[in-house]
C-alpha cells in the first residue's frame, strides 16, 4: 500500500513512467476484468477488504467503533469484506454496517462477503451510530468509480441518507476507491450527490484500488478524497510484475522533479533571458495593475533565470516608476525590447493595453507564455486568435495559462463547462492553440497537442489570493529560459509553486509577493 504525497518519490518500478500513472474509468475496468480472470474467484474483494481493513486499523488504532456503509454494488462488497476483516482482528472494537441493498440483489461476489461478515458476528444498524466519537472511523463503501458525473441520479432515500451522514461524520471517514457520489475521471459530483455543505466534516482518507483515477485529484476530488492510498491488490501495477496488459494512462500525477545542480563554468547567460510586458498603468483609465507584472519578473527573477526585463504598459514610465525596487530586474520601454531573443512572459495585469503589443508579440517571440489579459485580448479578436494558431506552424512554441473563466472565454463557452470536464477543455485548448495549457484551479491540468495530460498534485488554498497566478506565470518562464521544454517547464512550475504554498511555515504571512521570492529556497 503507497502513500501518494506530493513530496513522495516514486517506486523504483515506476521511475521510467513520467510520474503516477492515472486510469479512466474504462481502463481501471479492463485491468479488474484480466485480473480477475487469472486470479481464483473472489480473491480481488478478499484482497480490497483486507488492505481496507489494514488501513483502517492504521488511521484509527484507538477506534472503539468502526461504522461501514455499505452500497448496492461491489463497492459495498468491498465494505463488507472489510467489515469481517475487521471483526476477526479486533474483536472488542464494535464493527457495524449499515447497508442498502438487500442480499439477494447484490452482485454475486458481494453476496459472498456479506455472509462472510455475518458469519463474523458483524452487527447490523439502520444508520449511523449516535455515539460515534472523534477516535472512531467511518468507512464509505457505497458507491464506486462507474458514476458519471453528467449521467447519474438517484432517488434511493435509502442511499442519499447514508451519503449523508458519511459526509457529516466528525471522525475520519476512509473512502473505498474513491469519496462515494465523485466521478472518478473528472473529480466533479452529479447534482443529485453533490454535497450540501463543500468541505467535509472530518479527516477524510480515500484508498484508491488497482488504480489511480484523474478525478481523486482535480476538480472536487481533493476536497472530497482527503489523503490518497492505493493498493494495487497484488496484481503487480507497483513491481511491474504484473501479467495483465495495462491500458495506456489518460494522465500522470506530477512529483517532485529536482533541478539539476548547475555547472561550476556557466555565466548569466547559461540560464535564459525572461522579458515581461505587462502592468498597464494608472495613465490609461485609472486603474494601475503594474504590481502584476513585477511579480511575474520578480519570480522569473527568484527561479534563476540569467537575466530579467519588465516592460511596463505604463505611458509615464517616469519618477519612483523608473526605478526598479529589485535592482537585478531591468526596465524596458517596450519599445525598446528585443522581444525575438528572449522567454517572453506576456498579459499579467495587461489590461486592455496588452492588445496593442500583442500582433509584435505573436509573431516575434520565439517562447510565449500567454496569461491573464494577453488571454482575454486573444478571446475577445478572432484575427489575434488565428495568430496565435499560427504560431506552432513557425516552430514558435507557447504556454496559455488561463483559470476557468479565461478558458471559458477562450473556448466560447461557460466557467461552469470548463470544471464539469477539466482535462477535456484543456486538452481542446491545447489542440485548438497547438500549444501547451495550463489549466488553473484544484488539481490544475496541463497538457500539450502531442502528449497526455498532467495533473498538479501540489497546492493548498493560500494561493487562493491575488498575484499568485502572475507569479506563477514569471516561474515558467524562469524555467523555460533555462532549457525546459515548455510542457516540462508548466509541470515543474505548476509543482513547484503548490509545494511552496504547501510548506509556507504557518506562523509566516502569506502573499504573492513572499511567494515568488521563496521560490529558490
Amino acid at each position: 500500500m503507497l502513500r501518494i504525497s506530493p513530496s513522495e518519490s516514486l517506486p523504483e518500478t515506476l521511475i521510467a513512467a513520467p510520474g503516477w500513472p492515472l486510469f479512466d474509468t474504462q481502463a481501471t475496468r479492463r485491468i479488474e476484468q484480466d485480473c480477475a480472470r487469472i486470479l481464483p474467484p473472489h480473491t480481488l474483494m478478499e484482497r480490497a477488504g483486507l488492505a481496507t481493513a489494514r488501513l483502517a486499523m492504521a488511521l484509527a488504532p484507538l477506534a472503539r467503533c468502526i461504522w461501514i456503509a455499505c452500497g448496492p454494488g461491489n463497492n459495498g462488497g468491498d465494505g463488507f469484506e472489510a467489515a469481517a476483516q475487521l471483526k476477526a482482528r479486533l474483536p472488542h472494537t464494535r464493527i457495524l454496517v449499515s447497508e442498502v441493498r438487500e442480499p439477494n440483489k447484490l452482485p454475486a461476489d458481494a453476496q459472498i462477503s456479506w455472509h462472510r461478515a455475518r458469519q463474523a458476528g458483524v452487527q447490523w444498524v439502520q444508520a449511523c451510530p449516535e455515539d460515534l466519537g472523534p477516535q472512531d472511523l467511518c468507512i464509505d463503501a457505497l458507491l464506486g468509480i462507474g458514476l458519471k458525473a453528467d449521467k447519474s441520479s438517484t432517488t434511493d432515500r435509502r442511499l442519499l441518507r447514508l451519503l449523508e451522514q458519511t459526509r457529516q461524520c466528525l471522525c475520519a471517514v476512509l473512502c473505498v476507491d474513491i469519496a462515494s457520489g465523485l466521478d472518478a475521471d473528472t473529480g466533479q459530483y452529479p447534482p443529485s450527490l453533490s454535497p450540501q455543505n463543500s468541505a467535509p466534516a472530518g479527516p477524510r482518507h480515500t484508498l484508491a484500488l488497482l488504480t489511480l483515477q484523474a478525478g481523486l485529484f482535480t476538480g472536487q476530488g481533493r476536497d472530497a478524497c482527503g489523503q490518497i492510498w492505493w493498493d494495487d491488490l497484488g496484481c503487480g501495477l507497483v513491481s511491474g510484475d504484473s501479467d495483465t496488459s495495462i491500458p495506456k494512462p489518460t494522465a500522470h500525477l506530477s512529483v517532485d522533479s529536482r533541478a539539476a545542480p548547475r555547472q561550476h563554468a556557466s555565466h548569466k547567460g547559461s540560464f535564459g533571458d525572461v522579458a515581461v510586458l505587462g502592468g498597464e498603468g494608472l495613465s490609461r483609465r485609472g486603474l494601475s495593475m503594474t504590481g502584476a507584472a513585477w511579480l511575474a519578473a520578480l519570480a522569473a527573477l527568484h527561479a534563476g533565470a540569467g537575466r530579467v526585463m519588465l516592460a511596463l504598459l505604463d505611458a509615464q514610465q517616469s519618477g519612483p516608476q523608473s526605478i526598479a525596487p529589485w535592482p537585478e530586474i531591468m526596465l524596458r520601454q517596450p519599445s525598446a525590447q528585443d522581444w525575438r531573443s528572449a522567454t517572453v512572459v506576456c498579459g499579467c495585469g495587461g489590461g486592455q493595453a496588452v492588445a496593442d503589443w500583442l500582433p509584435q508579440l505573436l509573431t516575434q517571440a520565439p517562447r510565449l507564455v500567454l496569461d491573464a489579459d494577453g488571454l482575454n485580448a486573444v478571446a475577445a479578436d478572432p484575427a489575434l486568435a488565428r495568430e496565435l494558431a499560427a504560431r506552432a506552424m513557425r516552430r514558435q512554441a507557447t504556454v496559455l495559462t488561463p483559470h476557468p473563466l479565461e478558458a471559458a472565454r477562450l473556448l466560447q463557452t461557460s466557467a461552469a463547462q470548463i470544471q464539469s470536464h477539466r482535462l477535456q477543455a484543456c486538452l481542446e485548448l491545447a489542440q485548438k492553440f497547438q500549444c501547451t495549457t495550463l489549466l488553473k484551479g484544484s488539481g490544475t491540468v496541463i497538457a500539450s497537442p502531442s502528449s497526455q495530460p498532467w495533473i498538479n498534485s501540489s497546492g493548498n488554498a493560500r494561493l487562493a489570493t491575488g498575484g499568485t497566478g502572475d507569479v506563477l506565470a514569471g516561474l515558467i518562464g524562469a524555467l523555460w529560459a533555462q532549457g525546459l521544454t515548455a510542457e516540462q517547464a508548466s509541470v515543474q512550475a505548476a509543482f513547484r509553486h503548490g509545494l511552496v504554498a504547501e510548506q509556507w511555515p504557518a506562523d509566516r504571512p502569506f502573499s504573492a509577493s513572499a511567494l515568488a521570492m521563496r521560490l529558490g529556497h
